[in-house]
């Protein structure tokens, strides 16, 4: 089984060889794509110094664009899964092997990690933990199916959803949406509880206003997924 895993980065200079050096001591055997979304600082040569494989984008075209570049990477390449792996230092790549297992146990084509299973994950202000627990609520109802943590960017894709998000992936920040899509399309998706922890340097670019604005337009975006047909 090829797996590749993908690491969105934007400005992520402080971060990524400690992400790198965390896959490679707990995740040796598979191979890294860190996609360069545009950034300003040398995220781009702190990866290619360690020898791994990157992808330079010509300008930040944001998340959705980032990891749709690495889905059409990964299926062009014939990889049989992609897990989506942040460059910010917040997964673990320890949590991996439980997103394996369940992902080979169950026969699915789309696994997330959680931080509200278990209760061990970090869960980041009061604010926008509230947020995730709205937007969980309303992709639970959407797919019939208890998420509890729709904007989590820690995910392992099968080969049905590598080559999905590899013709159409939402823009932005996409993670709840494409639950949405991913259901409409009849794949199969279920949660794991993942530990994940705080950034390691820098800071988020999302403030509380866009976070604010981030919600309603997601919901927005859902509402009108859920009314359309199923193709």
């Amino acid at each position: 089984m090829r797996i590749l895993v993908i690491v969105p980065a934007y400005n992520e200079e402080g971060n990524i060889t400690g992400v790198i050096k965390d896959l490679s001591d707990n995740f040796p055997n598979e191979d890294i794509l860190i996609v360069n979304d545009g950034s300003s600082d040398n995220t781009s040569e702190a990866a290619r110094d360690l020898g791994i494989n990157v992808i330079d984008l010509p300008y930040n075209l944001g998340i959705g664009g980032a990891m749709q570049t690495g889905f059409l990477y990964a299926h062009r390449m014939g990889y049989d899964a992609a897990i989506q792996f942040d460059g910010d230092g917040q997964h673990k790549a320890d949590q991996i092997s439980g997103l394996l297992e369940t992902f080979n146990a169950n026969g699915l084509d789309l696994v997330v990690g959680s931080r509200f299973i278990s209760g061990n994950g970090f869960s980041s202000s009061i604010l926008r933990a509230s947020g995730v627990k709205i937007l969980s609520s309303v992709v639970s109802w959407a797919t019939r199916n208890r998420i509890t943590d729709s904007t989590s960017g820690f995910r392992l894709y099968g080969i049905k959803a590598m080559k999905l998000f590899s013709s159409f992936y939402p823009e932005d920040y996409p993670e709840v949406e494409s639950l949405i899509l991913a259901h409409k399309k009849g794949l199969n998706i279920e949660e794991v509880p993942s530990i994940m922890g705080p950034r390691i340097a820098g800071k988020s670019s999302i403030t509380i206003f866009e976070g604010a604005y981030y919600m309603v337009k997601v919901l927005l975006a859902v509402f009108i997924d859920v009314m359309k047909k199923r193709n």
